[in-house]
């Protein structure tokens, strides 16, 4: 029987050593999810920005990513639309009030029937532009612009295009 006791003492001894204690792991998702939004953004009482996505994931810092795409119009101050901005993905940075559209991103100036097309685009709200580093297209009334880099006002109506190419044609 003492023979047992030596051989359990040092057993029970071991395991009830040192246990590993886990660092609880800090949960780093989404806070909320949101599913088919469709959003307003008014000054005034006027709408300034509609907004629609199938999903949108809410961050703890305020971030927000909708990872199926978004869609966006923007109007003018007596309610008219005066253009559209789509993307694939799209992910808001709260700190920096930006907006990053990937994937396919498209821009629609109605007015001047103007459409911009490139993989990365980024909008600022508060100075109402838009701007990237990638290539563009710009497709306007029977004419290509394309080039790498751009400014522009988030309507599309004015912008420069960082390193253009392209033909035009020249009416005299």
């Amino acid at each position: 029987m003492k023979r047992y006791l030596l051989f359990a003492i040092p057993l029970i001894a071991f395991a009830c050593g040192k246990q590993e204690i886990k660092e609880p792991v800090e949960y780093k998702g989404p806070l909320r999810e949101v599913e088919k939004m469709e959003m307003f953004y008014t000054e005034n009482d006027r709408v300034k920005v509609k907004m629609l996505a199938d999903l949108v994931y809410e961050f703890q810092n305020g971030d927000r990513e909708f990872p199926k795409g978004i869609y966006l119009e923007f109007y003018d101050i007596f309610g008219k639309l005066e253009s559209t901005l789509k993307a694939n993905h799209a992910y808001y940075f709260k700190e920096q009030d930006q907006w990053r559209g990937r994937g396919k991103v498209e821009v629609k100036n109605v007015a001047k029937n103007e459409q911009l097309n490139t993989e990365e685009l980024f909008w600022k709200p508060a100075d109402q532009k838009i701007f990237t580093e990638q290539f563009v297209t710009i497709r306007q009334q029977g004419d290509v612009i394309y080039g790498q880099g751009l400014t522009a006002k988030q309507d599309l109506s004015d912008y420069v295009i960082t390193h253009p190419e392209g033909e035009l044609e020249v009416h005299e």
